[in-house]
């Protein structure tokens, strides 16, 4: 399992939405977030199942 690009895309998004709620655009803050998040999931529940496929 990679996590360094799970790690990279959670950290971004965290980054860009302390931006964001420094700019006072809170809705667009936790919509970042919650797409990294969803987007986070879905590259670790793909990688995961690729390992389980490849595995005898």
């Amino acid at each position: 399992m990679d996590y360094q690009i799970l790690y990279h895309k959670l950290f971004n998004a965290c980054t860009d939405a302390l931006n964001d709620m420094e700019n006072q655009n809170f809705g667009q803050a936790k919509d970042r977030l919650i797409s990294a998040q969803q987007e986070a999931e879905d590259l670790y529940l793909n990688q995961t199942a690729a390992t389980e496929k490849a595995e005898p």
